[in-house]
Order: structure tokens, then C-alpha cells, then sequence
């Protein structure tokens, strides 16, 4: 995998969009949410094709022969500091699973996210996937960044000299030299530094491809593509710059739809994947890319390592737009972007430069139809205080949409209600949104939401829509494999 080969520290992200921490206890390893904590940060030490991770507090990553709970199959995942640094405990094998990562122990089991219901909620444990609904359990996002503060350059380098290669697949055959990392920031920030100053100050953007032609949003307000017609519209970005990340941007096509590196292959077997406009509910890493400038233009980088590629070709690859690894010399260039500034953020006087996303309220204002790449469109400098740094999911609360409280229920349909609710504000109207949200919260797959009768106190499965938005719910969550599920069946039950 390339994405590894100059890895020195990553991040590993979870199948329910969370990251594995160290916890300050340095023995507890969990899942949070909060991947930009250095307790998310894991250095890389490698021999062969066995990878060791070490936290922010020196302990590795150790797959215990402890049991998490007892009668459960799953052992407890652990930091320690073994005697013996070859203790096969500490050692995890990369396995590539498309675009995720499996990590077997030395046993052949896998490191596990567990979701559900406390306390497997948040938990790591390793274990075989028992079931088809927990085999993306194992699967994992792996996502290089810098090396963590509580970790010197100096401390990394000398634990490689115990390592003689990294994984050939996963981290290149050879590991960088002192020198080689000495000199230069961590993966490349000077050149990303650079890249963001073309961005500090653009309200709208457009890119230009080495074609020679323009990203474009496409009409039918899903696909992305290359144009001539740079004087479009629809070749206009509104540039977002993203909260405690001082190298990442999102863009917004003109639909009021985001940039996004989804995991859709172009065509069946190959490597490229689609790139579209989406509106997600909430906004991930799939909408945000990192530039790096090269020369006098840019590459945009998913999270996961691809780039933003501008294909040409014959049909279907012409003009068309897809994230990858270029792994050609021939197809080099196809990730370098030229960036025309068409729209500048002016700020008062007073306002400081930090790194903020722009207000919804200036992204509707029209950019300048020329195509020239030098015109810019400047707006009055009376410019408000920005909004917060992610303009949809901090903007100003709104009243609209229904809370919705819920219990996940045991096999019998029994809940137990001394434990308190979890509550969310949901503002779709149909049941199966609200499965699938309660499927993101519980962590659960192939559920039934049903609601509580008040006469004789017996679940019903909902059906249709929802109540009004203004309407508060309480529902129970159940498995489609529970003895409650089975009982709807019976005669007599809707």
C-alpha cells in the first residue's frame, strides 16, 4: 500500500467512524471520536510483515490473553511495556481488505471495534468475526499523520535501529534515513503550508486540470467532471477551511453539495474510484481533502492517500474524475491541479486570519463568469464575523426536527429503563432514516424500531412515517434475530 511507505505514525478509524486511543490510564485502549488526540497517534515499528504500534505513552498495543468478559469469546487489547520486545503479543500482521486494513495477532485473530450496547460499546477486543453482521468489525481506516509531540523524531529513529526493514507491502523496503527526516518537516507540511495560502483567503476556486480543462459539477447535482467551459457556474467551489485541521479544505459545488471521494468503483476492476457531490448528514473525511503543491500547482489528497484525478483517454475514462494512486509515469500529471482564485474572502480590518469556514450566507453570493484565470471578484469589505468552522455541522441551532429517545432492548423485548435514555434530533420523516440513524448510534445491524403500546405495554414495530417534527419520541431498539422480533409473526400481532 502506498499510503504507508513514508508512514511514520498513523491513525487507525473504526467501522462506526471512530478512532483507537490510548487511554491516559496507559493499560485501557477504547474507540473515541476524537481523532485529532495525540492518544489517537500510533508509531509504526516493523520487521518483516509483522508491525508493532506504540502510543503517546511509550506502551504497545497488546493483544492480552485476558478475557473481556467472562463466558465471551473476546480478549482484552491492552498498552504494555513487555520484557521481552519479540513478544509475539505486541506484534499485528496488516492484511489488506480493499481500501481497510485487518490486523491479525500471532493466534490469527483479528483487532476488533465492538459497537452495541454498554459495555461492549467503544471497546476493542481481538476475535474472530463470529457472525456476517461483525466481519466489518475488523476493518480499519488507516490514515498517516505527523509524528505524535510525546514521541521526538530522535526517540522514533532509535527504536527503528531494533527493526531491519518495514513491511514491503504496507511501508516501502526501506525505512527513511536520519538525515532524510532531520531535514525536512514530517510528511511534506512545507509544501502543504504553501498549498493552504492559496486557500486562506479564496471564497470560491476553480480547478483547472492538465487537460486543460475544468472541474465541474455536473447538472444532475451527483457527478463530477471535466469541461472547457470555465465561464460555468458549475465550475465554481466554495472553499470551506475545516476546524483544528490548518491543512484541510471541503468544497461546495454550486448544488450546495460537497466534493466528496466516495468508495464507488468507476468501472468494475479497477483502482479508480468515483468522485461526486454529495450532502452527507454528517460531514467525514470523505469530504475532505488536503492540498499539497507541486511547482506551480496542486494535489488534492483524500484521507486514505488517493488523489483527485483528472482522467483522459478514450470513453468512459474522457473527462471523467475519480480519486487514485497514479502508478504510472505516464499518469502523473493527472493529479496536478491549477487553482484560479474567482472569489476572495475580504475581512475587516480588526478580524484575525485564523482558519475559519466561510459563512453560508457570502457562499450564495455569484462568482465572476470570466474564464480568465487572473479575474477575481472582490465583495464589500463590511465582510460579518465569520461563522463557525464547519458550516453545517456548527451552524446557529434550528428548532426544526423531532428528539428522539430510545432504549435498545434484550432478547425478550425487556429494557431497563434505570439506565437513562440516549437521545438525538432526527429531521427526516420516514422509519427507515430513522433505522439507519439508530443503526449509527447503537452500532447494530438488521434492527426494528418499535414503539411502547400505553394500554397493554407491548412493542409494535413502526411503520411509515413518523409523527409531525416537533413531536418528541420514545422507541425501542431491538435485533431482527430476537425472540421479541419473532413474536410479531404470531397471529393476532400488526
Amino acid at each position: 500500500m502506498e499510503l504507508f511507505r513514508t508512514a511514520k505514525a498513523v491513525t487507525l478509524r473504526s467501522h462506526l467512524d471512530k478512532y483507537l486511543v490510548a487511554d491516559d490510564d496507559q493499560e485501557t485502549v477504547r474507540q473515541s471520536r476524537n481523532g485529532l488526540s495525540r492518544r489517537a497517534k500510533w508509531l509504526v515499528e516493523g520487521s518483516g510483515h509483522v508491525i508493532r504500534l506504540k502510543s503517546c505513552h511509550g506502551r504497545y498495543l497488546t493483544a492480552s490473553d485476558t478475557a473481556y468478559l467472562l463466558g465471551m469469546t473476546g480478549k482484552k487489547v491492552t498498552q504494555t511495556v513487555p520484557g521481552n520486545t519479540s513478544d509475539s503479543l505486541i506484534e499485528w500482521e496488516p492484511i489488506r481488505d480493499g481500501f481497510q486494513v485487518k490486523l491479525r495477532t500471532r493466534s490469527g485473530k483479528f483487532l476488533r471495534a465492538n459497537g452495541g450496547t454498554p459495555p461492549w460499546r467503544n471497546s476493542v477486543t481481538h476475535d474472530y468475526p463470529q457472525s456476517s453482521a461483525t466481519q466489518n468489525w475488523t476493518l480499519w481506516d488507516v490514515e498517516p499523520v505527523e509524528v505524535p509531540e510525546a514521541d521526538p523524531v530522535a526517540d522514533y529513529l532509535s527504536s527503528l535501529s531494533s527493526f531491519s526493514s518495514i513491511s514491503d507491502d504496507l511501508f516501502g523496503s526501506e525505512p527513511p534515513s536520519p538525515m532524510s527526516i532531520k531535514a525536512a518537516e514530517p510528511f511534506g507540511l512545507s509544501s502543504k503550508r504553501i498549498a493552504m495560502e492559496l486557500f486562506h483567503n479564496a471564497k470560491a476556486v476553480r480547478l483547472r486540470s492538465h487537460h486543460d480543462k475544468y472541474l465541474l459539477a455536473d447538472d444532475d447535482e451527483e457527478s463530477v467532471i471535466q469541461d472547457r467551459s470555465g465561464s460555468s457556474k458549475t465550475a465554481r467551489w466554495t472553499v470551506e477551511l475545516v476546524k483544528d485541521a490548518d491543512s484541510i479544505i471541503r468544497l461546495r459545488s454550486c448544488f450546495n453539495k460537497y466534493l466528496t471521494a466516495s468508495n464507488q468503483p468507476f468501472l468494475l476492476g479497477m483502482t479508480g474510484r468515483k468522485v461526486l457531490q454529495t450532502r452527507p448528514g454528517r460531514l467525514d473525511s470523505s469530504v475532505e481533502w488536503e492540498p499539497i503543491k507541486e511547482g506551480n500547482r496542486i494535489k488534492l489528497r483524500t484521507r486514505y492517500g488517493n488523489f483527485l484525478r483528472a482522467n483522459g483517454g478514450l470513453p468512459p475514462w474522457r473527462n471523467s474524475v475519480t480519486h487514485d494512486v497514479p502508478h504510472r509515469t505516464a499518469t502523473q500529471d493527472w493529479i496536478l491541479w491549477v487553482v484560479d482564485i474567482v472569489e476572495i474572502q475580504i475581512q475587516s480590518p480588526t478580524a484575525k486570519p485564523p482558519l475559519q469556514s466561510l459563512s453560508h450566507s457570502d457562499s450564495s453570493a455569484s462568482a465572476s463568469d470570466s474564464s480568465s484565470p487572473s479575474s477575481v471578484s472582490l465583495h464589500s469589505a463590511s465582510f460579518s464575523r465569520q461563522e463557525s468552522n464547519d458550516s453545517l455541522e456548527n451552524s446557529p441551532p434550528k428548532t426544526e426536527g423531532r428528539t428522539i429517545y430510545y432504549h435498545v432492548a434484550d432478547d425478550n423485548g425487556n429494557v431497563d429503563d434505570s439506565a437513562g435514555g440516549q437521545s438525538f434530533t432526527l429531521k427526516e420523516n420516514g422509519v427507515f432514516e430513522l433505522t439507519r440513524r439508530l443503526e449509527e448510534e447503537t452500532g447494530l445491524e438488521d434492527i426494528i424500531v418499535c414503539s411502547r403500546s400505553n394500554l397493554n405495554g407491548k412493542l409494535y414495530p413502526l411503520r411509515l412515517q413518523l409523527p409531525p417534527n416537533n413531536a418528541t419520541m420514545h422507541v425501542i431498539v431491538i435485533q431482527a434475530s430476537s425472540k421479541a422480533a419473532r413474536s410479531f409473526a404470531k397471529p393476532g400481532i400488526p
